[in-house]
């Protein structure tokens, strides 16, 4: 298994990326070969500083960066030799089974959709968040900014592909399914909701469980909910603002704790055919950890080809 890390990607490159790799080195039981793509003459000394051995990881030098003010379609076209570009060139090409960065989340993207592409009969690939409920469960809120603009058929296969998230990934057996909207009863919400309401109802492959409203999302009320990219993007950084308001006035709780976007490094993109995740630019040693061992879990589960078997099978 072989995972490939973009070194250069995010505000503490490449000192903290090298960090969590020694860190996910050091915990893991079975460690995948690591891919650490970027400039070798600031990845090679680093790698000496915190001993990391030298037949766990493999060096590949990409000497140039696609940095976060850049047009991301026009420095993917013109920065062949960036650590982006050349990473997913390792994962388009079966070189690597993963992709992981903390760079440009435009160039993320655009290449995931361009260069993995999405699955067959997936129309609109999704990004999720993950949501620590209050009585110490995990759920998953998506899309979460990748689809502002979405139409009833998007939100009913971004509920498949969050029900298998939670299946395999987060490891609960029958994931419950929620709409989210501004009212439990079935009718319910804007033209988007009222639309996407039936389409999940008759949807078999997936357990859904009706409308929840706002105030439920923290609540057990759904392991999956699933709203349009602007709605849950909202929801996202009022979320992240919780835990840094919280930090900020040294408000200490074990559930606030799990807010920390590091305990779950960061987002894959779900429905391209192959594992690519985007992490916070601000991402520490803790969350490349984190990424590491969920890329590792999407390989070892084959969450990929479990997902485009569902989408052949309708």
């Amino acid at each position: 298994m072989t995972i490939c890390l973009d070194m250069m990607g995010g505000d503490f490159a490449p000192l903290e990326a090298v960090k969590g790799v020694r860190d996910y080195l050091t915990e893991a039981a079975n460690p995948a070969l690591l891919f650490l793509v970027g400039d070798e003459a600031q990845i090679n000394p680093l790698l000496q500083q915190f001993e990391i051995p030298a037949d766990k990881v493999k060096v590949i030098h990409a000497p140039q960066v696609i940095e976060y003010n850049e047009s991301p379609t026009k420095a993917l076209k013109e920065k062949q030799q960036s650590s982006i570009a050349v990473g997913f060139h390792l994962l388009a090409t079966g070189k690597a089974g993963a992709f992981i960065s903390a760079g440009n989340t435009g160039a993320m993207l655009v290449g995931a959709m361009y260069s993995i592409k999405p699955m067959e009969g997936v129309q609109r690939p999704t990004i999720s968040t993950i949501i620590p409920k209050d009585n110490g469960n995990t759920g998953l809120l998506l899309d979460v900014g990748l689809n502002a603009d979405c139409k009833p058929e998007h939100l009913n296969q971004f509920a498949l592909l969050g029900s298998l998230y939670a299946k395999n990934i987060l490891g609960i057996d029958n994931p419950r399914v929620a709409l989210l909207n501004i009212g439990e009863e079935e009718g319910k919400g804007n033209l988007l909701a009222q639309s996407t309401y039936p389409l999940l109802k008759e949807n078999d492959q997936i357990n859904f469980t009706g409308n929840v409203e706002g105030r439920d999302v923290f609540l057990d009320k759904a392991d999956v909910v699933v709203c349009d990219g602007f709605t849950g993007n909202v929801i996202l950084k009022m979320a992240e603002s919780i835990y840094e308001i919280t930090h900020r006035k040294e408000i200490k709780h074990e559930y606030l704790d799990r807010f920390n976007f590091e305990l779950y490094g960061g987002t894959p993109v779900l429905g391209v055919a192959k594992p690519v995740i985007i992490a916070h630019g601000i991402s520490k040693a803790k969350a490349f950890v984190a990424m590491i061992n969920l890329a590792q879990k999407m390989i070892e589960t084959d969450l990929m080809g479990k997902m485009k078997a569902s989408f052949e099978s309708k």
